[in-house]
């Protein structure tokens, strides 16, 4: 085997089995469209049937299907979970756990939608990542650590160090995100499971864009990055490649920040000395 072979091999999701949630927009669309291009079969899913078809069609590829579901239900996880071994005849290579709400409320502001605003985030970014990633176990047990079964959860750099903004209950959710992953990867790994964080910076999309309320417009958040601009398509979906692939199977419970320094390299202001 030619070194360049054997290079393309370690890094290589092809034929893989890849399950999306979230996967109609954003990151999840993202992560998506990085699979399918890399030569795997994916299955997008989201609360929206129409999105979710639209983002299928936008893939252009044959690997590509779609299933509405709600994962912030036990239910919708058991559904989406069967709906995925009918789909993968019983075998799933890589579960990305994506979908994700968020809500910010100042503290001094009692719109009484506090609860709602954290139930909802709880139920889906962390309840629901555990339950579906439960129900998909019997699906991503393998019998050798060789090519292990992928749980990939997209945490945030704002569960390591909270936001400006008053997103509270995403912050808390996120850095629980991080926590439970690591409790995964200690139980899952006799099964040979590995689960990791891809913890984004700041990305364009929907969700990022509803920072501009509290003042953090797409400029305003790339002029604060150390390596000077937004998370793009190719970070979000190398990363989670990479996470998928021969290159990383002996790496569970890691949180990778794929976030241009917003953490690691975020020097400190000489104002707070």
């Amino acid at each position: 085997m030619s070194a360049a072979t054997k290079l393309n091999s370690l890094f290589s999701v092809a034929g893989k089995n890849v399950l999306v949630t979230g996967g109609s927009r954003g990151i999840g669309l993202m992560i998506a469209k990085g699979f399918v291009d890399a030569g795997a079969k994916v299955l997008l899913t989201s609360r929206d049937e129409k999105a979710c078809a639209e983002a299928a069609e936008s893939l252009k590829s044959d690997n590509v299907q779609y299933v509405a579901s709600n994962v912030s239900t036990r239910e919708g996880c058991v559904a989406l979970a069967s709906h995925t071994a009918s789909v993968f005849d019983n075998k799933l290579d890589v579960l990305v756990n994506n979908a994700g709400a968020s809500w910010g409320e100042p503290l001094d502001r009692d719109s009484g939608k506090a609860n709602w605003g954290f139930d909802k985030v709880f139920d889906l970014n962390v309840k629901g990542l555990f339950y579906l990633t439960r129900e998909c176990i019997p699906l991503l047990k393998r019998e050798t650590g060789d090519d292990p079964g992928r749980v990939i959860n997209i945490g945030s750099v704002a569960g390591m160090v909270p936001q400006e903004a008053p997103t509270h209950a995403y912050d808390a959710s996120k850095a629980a995100v991080h926590h439970l992953t690591k409790d995964l990867a200690r139980e899952l790994a006799p099964k040979h499971i590995t689960v990791n964080v891809l913890a984004p910076g700041f990305v364009p999309s929907r969700m990022s864009a509803g920072l501009a309320t509290w003042g953090g417009d797409a400029q305003a958040l790339a002029n604060k990055i150390p390596l000077g601009r937004m998370g793009e398509e190719d970070d979000m979906a190398g990363a989670a490649i990479f996470l998928s692939s021969k290159a990383s199977s002996w790496c569970t419970g890691v949180i990778l920040n794929v976030d241009g320094g917003t953490v690691g390299a975020m020097p400190i202001p000489l104002s707070s000395l």
